[in-house]
This record gives C-alpha cells, sequence and structure tokens, in this order.
C-alpha cells in the first residue's frame, strides 16, 4: 500500500464507527461481573430467587447510595448465568448504572422472564468467560471484579484454581457466595465446606471475601451486604455482622474436590 493511502485508512478508522467504539469508554468506579449459577442442581424455585434477589438488591437504596458514594459515582454491571465449561447466558450485558432509575431498568430485565437450568458445575469456566468480557466492554473502571456465587465444588473444565490465579494476575478480585442451603434438588452433590471451598479455591485478589448463604431465606440480605461491600469499598464494618470469610494465605483444601464427588457418583454411567 503506498504511503498516502496507508494515512488515509488510518484516519478513517479514527473516524469510523469501529474507531469512535475502541476509543469511547466511560469511567466508572468498578467494573462488577455478577457470574450466577443456573447448573441443574438449582430447581425452578431457587433460579428465580437467584434473580429477584440480584433484582431486590440492586435497587435497595443501601446499594444505590454505594454506587453514588464513590469518586465517580457511577458503576458498570452485567449479569450472566453459568453452569458447564461451555455454558455462559448473557441475561444483562454490561450496562451503566448511576441512579435509581438505572438500577430499576437492570432490575426490570432479570425479573422480565425466568429460563431453565443449565447441565455441570463449570465455576472455572465462569471465571475465565467473565476475564474476558471485561476487555472492550466499554467502561474503564478503577476496580474490576468478579461476584461468583454457585450451590456446589467445580466439577467441569479446568481446575478451578488455575483459572482463579490466571484472573487475579490481570488485576481481577473474585469474590463468593457459596449457597449452602440443603433443600434443592442437588443434595447428592453437597459439600459440607462449600465456603471453605471457594476461600481456599474461588476467591483472590486484594480485599476478596466469601459471604456463605446458610438457608434461601437469607439470599437476597447476602447479596445486598456483599454488593455494598464491593461497591464501597473499603468495607464498612456494620455490615460484617454475619458469616463473612476472607481468604486465606495458604491453600489447604483439596481443589479437585468437585471433580471427584462426579467421578463418585457418575462411575459406571455412560
Amino acid at each position: 500500500m503506498r504511503p498516502i493511502l496507508r494515512i488515509a485508512a488510518a484516519l478513517a478508522l479514527l473516524v469510523s464507527p469501529l474507531g469512535e467504539t475502541a476509543r469511547a469508554e466511560t469511567d466508572v468506579d468498578i467494573e462488577l461481573f455478577l457470574a450466577v449459577d443456573v447448573s441443574r442442581s438449582m430447581s425452578p424455585r431457587e433460579l428465580e430467587i437467584q434473580r429477584r434477589g440480584y433484582a431486590e438488591a440492586l435497587t435497595h437504596p443501601d446499594v444505590i447510595k454505594a454506587i453514588r458514594g464513590g469518586w465517580i459515582g457511577q458503576a458498570a454491571i452485567t449479569y450472566v448465568e453459568w453452569a458447564g465449561a461451555g455454558s455462559q447466558r448473557v441475561v444483562v450485558d454490561w450496562t451503566l448504572i448511576n441512579d435509581m432509575a438505572s438500577a430499576t431498568a437492570f432490575a426490570s430485565k432479570l425479573t422480565a422472564h425466568f429460563v431453565d437450568s443449565m447441565r455441570r458445575t463449570s465455576i472455572s469456566g465462569a471465571l475465565d468467560y467473565a476475564a474476558a468480557s471485561f476487555d472492550g466492554n466499554g467502561f474503564r473502571g478503577t476496580r474490576r471484579v468478579i461476584d461468583v456465587s454457585g450451590d456446589g465444588p467445580n466439577n467441569s473444565g479446568r481446575p478451578v484454581n488455575y483459572a482463579r490465579d490466571e484472573t487475579v494476575a490481570r488485576g481481577i478480585v473474585i469474590n463468593g457466595l457459596p449457597l449452602m442451603a440443603r433443600d434443592g434438588m442437588g443434595s447428592r452433590w453437597h459439600l459440607e465446606e462449600l465456603d471453605r471451598y471457594y476461600n481456599d479455591c474461588v476467591i483472590g485478589g486484594p480485599g476478596a471475601f466469601v459471604i456463605p448463604v446458610l438457608e434461601w431465606r437469607h439470599f437476597p440480605e447476602a447479596v445486598r451486604r456483599k454488593l455494598v461491600l464491593e461497591l464501597a469499598a473499603p468495607a464498612l464494618p456494620a455490615l460484617t455482622r454475619r458469616p463473612l470469610l476472607h481468604r486465606a494465605q495458604d491453600s489447604s483444601f483439596d481443589c479437585l474436590i468437585g471433580e471427584k464427588i462426579w467421578d463418585a457418583i457418575m462411575d459406571g454411567y455412560p
């Protein structure tokens, strides 16, 4: 290509829609990826509780106050449901939230309709998908956080601690919301110490934390507390009266326990 044509092509790219998209990034206090488990062990009732719980939390005055109280006063949030290694479903794409109206619009999309669960549990797949989602999302946050909830350990895809370490190395914080209620469909997959598993194998990064949910009736409150902690940073002492775990420096939990449970239960199946 002749030099003059090369220059003209570069200038055209700068003023093209693609060039505008590449240059246009909205500044926010946080880019928050909500990764929500919809594996087959979750009942339709539990799936609805999760959607409604997040919708209620996002429109709570405490959450709006935490968003507005940041240096910039706005956040970018996306809500994605996940199951197996290749099963991720975007419910609400990256959206700017800076007031009650924008939060309400986001919440309305969560409860517009409810869909079925998907097979397997791949926390590692969810983390890999989430980490890639930050690139080119149109926002530039002072913090990037993945907020992952789930009712069981990883049993599909690569080992979860590998995905965690690579995600944290990219400067992304991972927080956890282990769902430990025992009234769901997946009781045979239940891991008694799921909160410890999340603490040792899933979360990571500066200030990473776990808030376990022991009963479904506590879910909306737990989500609200978690969102305020993430959005307000640093954490507010008044919000840490219920169980709150911070990641230990050395992992002593078997991070392949989910895969071993799967193999033990599925032994003999084709």
